[in-house]
């Protein structure tokens, strides 16, 4: 019998990780007969199984005059405290009428009982669980307590009580073993560990004309190597190990291309990198997903087919979607042993071009030795395929998310 299926959170838009885990784990859900409802914010889902409540957005004026009051200070005014339990009234009541207009059984709230981006909201999820007693799995990426611009705040009472609530109602879900190990230990709640997953049992199509028009839009010449570093132009992603290797390639054929833009805390670090490639006598392309200039803009998931190599030398990941993405286009890739990476990937067997924190002269030798010899590149990137295949697959998903569905409703759900 499907059930009713709400997903909870302050944003389901575009191309974040959780927008893209919660799109993934509904899919999984409804092939196996469940209907899946959105409530969020901001919203680029089906409008007809939708409920957007404009004031859920983590970036609406009232919770940023809230955020603004609340972290980075130690005390927090009667007035503000106030505006919190103002805003928690108002989307409970938007939280109360989703759950009775589209009669959800369960719901999934992503994130957003994890990191306090959204202080009212996160209350009013918390409070609705409770009134309300419905089954409930709590999908954790990334705790407050991972990030510095949350450890000073005035919200330690509020904190406790929803980031994450514990409730005999909730499920909890976190992606990796650290996450698992410190949740239990700061709040004694138990969690299963669901990874990000990947629809491995059904490769990605390759366009061969839109690679050779892609490259040739970014001026790329026929013998060519695109290097591709997917992530965001952050210090945490290690970018500059990246510029390092194509340097000591030593290969002007061997063009470095970063796939997002900076963000808000990215900009002087960008600036940071054109400069030390410059020095270095790399050719750095720094593309948005829309390139200028091209009839239709690419996405940031088609570049990887257009790639020869990919490097992941992230210095820290909550898990690393962009590995599995490269595996998945069956890409040979240099990779940061980053803490997750060690503990919950690497036991698993890929066959992986590793750093440890800096680039040796090893590392350059293989690299060369991948992109040079089409045999490697074949042996490495099938193995990967198949070991990702084995772990990290949408049937692994469909079977994790049948056992907490047999844990609310028994095994015949």
């Amino acid at each position: 019998m499907g059930k009713n299926i709400g997903f909870v959170s302050t944003r389901f838009a575009g191309t974040d990780g959780v927008s893209l885990e919660a799109a993934k784990w509904s899919e999984t859900l409804e092939k196996s007969g469940h209907r899946c409802y959105w409530f969020a914010g901001e919203l680029d889902r089906d409008p007809e199984r939708s409920l957007s409540v404009p004031e859920a957005f983590f970036q609406h004026e009232k919770n940023r005059v809230i955020d603004a009051e609340i972290f980075g200070k130690k005390r927090r005014r009667r007035e503000t405290t106030e505006a919190i339990h103002s805003l928690r009234a108002f989307l409970k009541e938007g939280l109360h009428a989703f759950i009775e207009r589209f009669q959800i059984d369960m719901m999934v709230a992503e994130n957003v009982l994890t990191i306090p981006m959204h202080v009212p909201l996160g209350l009013a999820i918390a409070e609705t669980i409770a009134e309300t007693q419905i089954p409930t799995v709590a999908h954790h990426h990334d705790f407050y307590w991972e990030r510095t611009r949350f450890a000073v705040n005035a919200v330690g009472d509020y904190l406790r009580m929803a980031f994450p609530p514990n409730l005999p109602n909730i499920e909890h879900v976190v992606i990796n073993t650290a996450a698992q190990e410190e949740l239990a230990l700061r709040t004694g709640v138990s969690s299963v560990i669901i990874p990000n997953a990947f629809d491995f049992e059904n490769p990605p199509q390759i366009d061969e004309k839109r690679t050779k028009a892609f490259r040739r839009d970014i001026g790329l010449a026929p013998g060519d190597h695109l290097i591709l570093q997917p992530t965001r132009i952050v210090q945490r992603k290690g970018i500059e190990h990246a510029i390092e290797l194509v340097h000591e390639l030593g290969d002007r054929r061997y063009k470095l291309v970063i796939s997002h833009e900076a963000g808000d805390e990215g900009f002087e670090y960008a600036e940071w990198l054109k400069e030390h490639a410059a020095e270095r006598d790399v050719d750095l392309r720094l593309i948005s997903t829309r390139i200028p200039g091209t009839p239709n803009g690419y996405s940031i998931w088609e570049l990887y087919a257009h790639a020869d190599f990919i490097t992941y030398p992230s210095l820290y990941e909550g898990f690393g979607n962009a590995f599995l993405e490269a595996v998945y286009f069956k890409k040979p890739l240099l990779i940061n042993r980053y803490a997750i990476f060690v503990r919950d990937i690497e036991p698993k067997g890929f066959d992986l071009i590793v750093m440890d924190g800096y680039l040796t002269k090893k590392n350059v030798r293989q690299v060369r030795e991948v992109l040079e010899s089409p045999a490697r590149w074949v042996q490495m990137t099938s193995h990967n395929y198949a070991v990702a295949t084995r772990h990290y697959s949408y049937a692994m998903l469909r079977r994790q998310l049948d056992n907490l569905m047999a844990n609310f409703f028994g095994a015949n759900h």
